[in-house]
């Protein structure tokens, strides 16, 4: 005959040896211990390495990095950023100084991750430590009462006491546990990959950190917009703009020349998604080194860069550079080439200038210089007037040139810098045509002859422009790594669950054996109690059930015959829930 316990008692005292925490986690402190600068200084270091803290700091850095997705950033593309601050003009000095154009290698984004790094290491050295600790010892031994746990079972039989522990022993071991017989009882433990794959979510999130820390003080960022047709050799005179770190500067650029052949746009033509791109490709040459004899074909898409050497070319923006002409009042071709106008809009409605610097003599005998700006409209209206200039679709079906001309001095030979996207009105006066401001609408190979003999403007054609990213960030394939690891590990602690069997089987004064199993789990499960239940179906084997008699003296339960019944659970665990863990 065989009975399973049904007691509700409460479970044992916290001091009990079975009672023993679950995790390797180091315990914090409610307050400051100790007198002084050390005892602050220690509540400090505690504060700074509990789980509460480092959950701060995590959100935190979540929060800051929501800038850098928001803001351009000087880092991925300069071009944007000046872009930016034109159409910002008020807020744009407040965002620079907070470095909100610079979120990553802010002093303020930094100051997040280094304590979180510090409250990682705080973390994981004293848990890494117990952890090797638990590894290196014995399960803990067995309770003075099994049967008060929150999962157990209990029999009698006529089986031999050191039989039936040498079975359960055996039996544990089969199944995995860490298992240890002394004393007459038999103290298993398993799931200590949960705890692993808590440390190593931890290290995960250290080296993510590491790998990030890296590639902000050893990477470095440059720009270049190109025309079809044009190439550029990635060194510091020939880039748009550059932005280094501390070990990565101009003179660590990688060694490689770049020519755009040509570069492929494509949009939707119809449907509800009219304009929507379908395809961003530019076909390029390159050769690595400083010997550009031996070219390569290559392409660059969206996402998918180029990598030469160290680094890795990206493709930014795009647009069209009308081909303009200028010549003079003597016929003299003071200006000619493929100038880039700047998209404004989803339609690629574009605004640029023409600086005209080495004009010459203007009409008036004077030395002078000359000014064009407009818009350049991929597929123009038959008729804005009302709308003004603006583009109907982004790609080149009805290309439309729109100009408006100036006179004067462009502040070009004053040697400040100034925006080559914008003139600097300030001395320059707009020609006028019949008392009205003078200004033209140009299609592909149309001319224009400006007013008071100022010359004549061609509009010859247009090519399209791209601007590429070279990015050298060596900490990526060390953050990547960290992500994968940090998903790896949280999986392991979040399924995997750390539990302890114990097995005592006691000779009765008045013959046979009393078995006793018990359970525990560091948060309530029904895996613990199917493993206890499968354990004492197997441990028939060995230890059948009596038939006939009572458990023991001491327990009231109902009789029953044959095997003994799935554990009995409880909804109280035997151990509290140890808050202070960073499991």
């Amino acid at each position: 005959m065989s009975n399973t316990t049904t007691e509700t008692e409460q479970p044992p005292a916290p001091d009990d040896s079975a009672a023993e925490r679950l995790s390797t986690a180091p315990v914090e402190s409610d307050g400051p211990t100790g007198i002084g600068a050390f005892g602050w200084a220690r509540w400090m270091w505690r504060q700074l390495t509990s789980m509460r803290v480092a959950l701060i700091l995590l959100f935190l850095l979540s929060l800051a990095a929501i800038p850098g997705s928001l803001i351009p950033q000087n880092g991925q593309n300069q071009f944007k950023v000046q872009a930016w601050k034109a159409q910002h003009t008020t807020v744009a000095p407040i965002y620079e100084k907070l470095q909100l154009f610079d979120v990553y290698s802010s002093v303020w984004f930094s100051a997040i991750y280094i304590l979180l790094f510090v409250s990682l290491a705080g973390c994981i050295v004293p848990r890494t430590w117990q952890f090797v600790g638990v590894l290196r010892s014995q399960p803990p031994a067995a309770p003075r009462n099994l049967t008060r746990m929150p999962v157990h079972a209990a029999w009698r039989t006529s089986a031999d006491a050191e039989k039936v522990n040498a079975a359960a022993h055996r039996l544990l071991r089969k199944r995995g546990f860490r298992a240890h017989l002394s004393g007459g009882a038999v103290s298993a433990e398993k799931g200590y990959l949960r705890e692993v794959g808590n440390l190593l979510f931890h290290l995960s999130l250290f080296a993510l950190l590491g790998g990030f820390a890296w590639s902000s003080l050893a990477s470095g960022t440059g720009g270049k917009l190109m025309v079809e047709g044009e190439g550029y050799s990635n060194t510091i005179t020939q880039l748009d703009d550059f932005t280094g770190t501390r070990f990565y500067t101009s003179d660590n650029l990688d060694p490689f020349y770049v020519k755009l052949d040509s570069f492929k746009a494509r949009f939707q033509s119809s449907g509800a998604q009219m304009g929507a791109a379908r395809e961003f490709t530019a076909n390029v040459e390159y050769a690595e080194g400083s010997d550009t004899s031996k070219l390569k074909q290559g392409k660059i898409e969206v996402n998918h860069p180029l990598e030469i050497g160290g680094s890795k070319v990206y493709l930014g923006g795009h647009g069209f550079a009308p081909i303009i002409t200028v010549r003079n009042g003597k016929g003299d071709v003071v200006y000619s080439g493929a100038t880039p106008f700047l998209p404004q809009d989803a339609n690629e409605t574009s605004t640029g200038v023409v600086k005209v610097s080495d004009y010459g003599v203007g009409p008036d005998g004077n030395k002078t210089q000359l000014g064009l700006s407009g818009f350049f409209l991929p597929t123009a209206p038959a008729n804005f007037e009302n709308t003004g200039p603006i583009s109907l679709f982004p790609d080149d079906a009805a290309p439309m040139l729109v100009l408006n001309a100036y006179a004067g001095d462009l502040g070009t030979d004053s040697g400040l810098p100034q925006n080559i996207y914008q003139l600097n009105m300030r001395k320059m006066t707009q020609l006028t045509q019949d008392g009205q401001p003078a200004r033209v609408r140009l299609k592909p190979g149309q001319g224009w002859t400006l007013p008071e003999g100022y010359g004549t403007v061609t509009f010859e054609g247009y090519k399209r422009w791209a601007s590429i990213n070279i990015s050298h960030r060596p900490g990526n394939e060390i953050a990547l790594t960290g992500a994968v690891l940090a998903i790896l590990g949280l999986i392991g602690s979040l399924f995997i669950q750390r539990r302890r069997i114990w097995v005592r089987a006691v000779a009765l004064p008045g013959g046979g054996t009393q078995v006793e199993l018990a359970g525990l789990a560091r948060s309530e499960s029904a895996k613990i109690a199917e493993e206890l239940a499968e354990l004492a179906v197997d441990l028939q084997d060995d230890a059948p059930a009596s038939e006939g008699e009572d458990d023991n003296a001491e327990t009231d339960g109902p009789e029953e015959t044959g095997a003994p019944t799935a554990p009995e659970t409880s909804s109280d665990p035997a151990v509290p829930a140890d808050q202070n863990s960073k499991e």
